[in-house]
């Protein structure tokens, strides 16, 4: 992915590392959309930051999908990248009746959501230059974390999602490059952890993540080293004890 002159949408963007992405982005000279449902929160970020804009949708209804589809199409026909960034984490608890519906939520924005904003926009994205879908799954992807046990397991479906839909573009000499970017706990309000010393500031993980994309421009993941260790926890043999600690923790 180049760093500049893109046109870039990304989901979620109101808040968290989607915000913080969209204000890196936008400062490094791409045209920056930043899409979510509230649409004050929208138009304080348009007249915060002058140039960037703004685009209602809810990525776990299809027709919110549709229409942005059509709207991005008109409006902004040059879009190269998208980002899929939305997604929620909540407590779950799968011996209380209410958490079906806290699953329920988490496939519907975290996985389905996803994966209908790429179904949407790819034939936008097809014959682009320098075209890219990146990913935002999570550590969790590869050792859940068990007090939200389907949030982690909609972040494993889209590490496979991504693994797949790389071959599968690449096998169509699509030209759209899939990346996949691995964030540990981030000092963001998803979950609280907004002041959690144990999560990773928030500015921290940016200036790593988008240094990665910058040295290595053709990467299939960006994973900063505090995501390492639980990245690697399978392959190097130390999975069940780093279920064990976040378990516990």
């Amino acid at each position: 992915m180049k760093m500049t002159g893109n046109t870039i949408l990304i989901t979620g963007g109101t808040s968290g590392i989607g915000l913080g992405l969209a204000l890196r982005l936008h400062e490094a000279g791409n045209k920056v959309i930043v899409a979510g449902r509230r649409k004050e929160l929208l138009d304080e970020i348009t007249a915060e930051h002058p140039g960037i804009d703004a685009l209602v949708l809810d990525v776990a209804d299809p027709d919110s999908i549709a229409r942005a589809r059509e709207t991005v199409a008109a409006s902004h026909p040059g879009l190269n990248v998208l980002v899929n960034n939305a997604g929620i984490q909540l407590l779950e608890s799968v011996l209380d009746p209410a958490g079906l519906q806290v699953a329920e939520d988490h496939v519907a924005t975290n996985l389905l959501g996803p994966i209908r904003m790429t179904y949407a926009f790819l034939p936008l994205l097809v014959g682009k230059d320098d075209a890219v879908v990146l990913n935002v799954t999570s550590a969790l992807a590869f050792v859940p974390l068990p007090i939200t046990p389907t949030y982690s397991a909609t972040k494993a479906a889209l590490h496979s999602f991504s693994e797949s839909l790389r071959v599968q573009l690449a096998g169509a000499d699509a030209g759209v490059q899939v990346i996949e970017v691995v964030p540990p706990p981030v000092r963001t309000t998803l979950m609280g952890q907004q002041d959690n010393e144990q999560s990773m500031p928030l500015d921290d993980f940016l200036t790593e993540a988008l240094g990665l994309l910058r040295e290595k421009p053709d990467a299939k993941e960006l994973v900063v080293e505090r995501a390492r260790f639980l990245r690697d926890a399978q392959a190097n043999g130390s999975y069940d004890d780093v279920l064990a600690m976040i378990s516990s923790s």
